[in-house]
């Protein structure tokens, strides 16, 4: 099973000049289209007398959810070539961006899909690029009597601990590699079975991502 995916590590900028055109390059990564929104506005306020801020973006774990968009460019000459280059470095979760200011001469279909990949390209080579795990989010709700069980499983399973909180009961939020979820769960409930606390705790999968 595939448990992993490639994305950017922090922003990045890129540059590339053709007759006079200059075309900026802005590389993100993302986690939802509200941030792809915010950075886009951000960009056409600093760059407001940009002619063009062309883009692409893929999010989620399998790249399926995507966009591109030319903004004024003629059709397939710039966001296409964008979403080009980050199929190329094969990752997701990434938004790209790239404006143009015009230096007044017209640069044709060609000139345009070369100028807008090659931005992309300076901008995503100036990033690290990482892999993460898929995981699935669980929530566990437990009795304190049983919290030496509870911290013993979660460390020697190396599992990642993302919250906690202390009330009437323990909660604690943590994540399991999909690769790993059957296993781990299944141990999980031997344990319980077998140790007579199954009872005392409760578990929900919150999500995957």
């Amino acid at each position: 099973m595939i448990d992993t995916y490639n994305t950017i590590n922090a922003t990045s900028k890129g540059i590339f000049t053709d007759r006079g055109s200059k075309f900026i390059a802005y590389a993100y990564p993302i986690q939802s289209e509200e941030e792809i929104k915010e950075y886009l506005e951000i960009l056409k306020k600093e760059h407001w007398k940009a002619g063009h801020h062309c883009y692409a973006w893929r999010l989620g774990t399998d790249g399926n959810t995507h966009r591109a968009n030319d903004d004024g460019e003629p059709s397939g000459t710039a966001g296409k070539p964008i979403l080009g280059q980050l199929d190329s470095f094969e990752i997701t979760d990434t938004l790209v961006v790239v404006i143009r200011y015009f230096g007044g001469t017209k640069l044709g279909v060609g000139g345009l899909i070369n100028a807008y990949k090659s931005a992309a390209i300076d901008a995503l080579k100036q990033v690290e690029i990482i892999s993460k795990t898929i995981d699935n989010y669980y929530k566990i709700v437990y009795d304190y009597g049983i919290t030496s069980q509870v911290m013993n499983f979660i460390s020697h399973y190396e599992l990642n601990i993302i919250s906690q909180s202390f009330g009437e009961k323990a909660i604690m939020d943590f994540s399991v590699p999909i690769s790993k979820t059957d296993e781990v769960l299944k141990i999980l409930e031997e344990k319980s079975l077998n140790e007579g606390f199954s009872e005392l705790f409760e578990l929900e999968l919150m999500m995957t991502k």
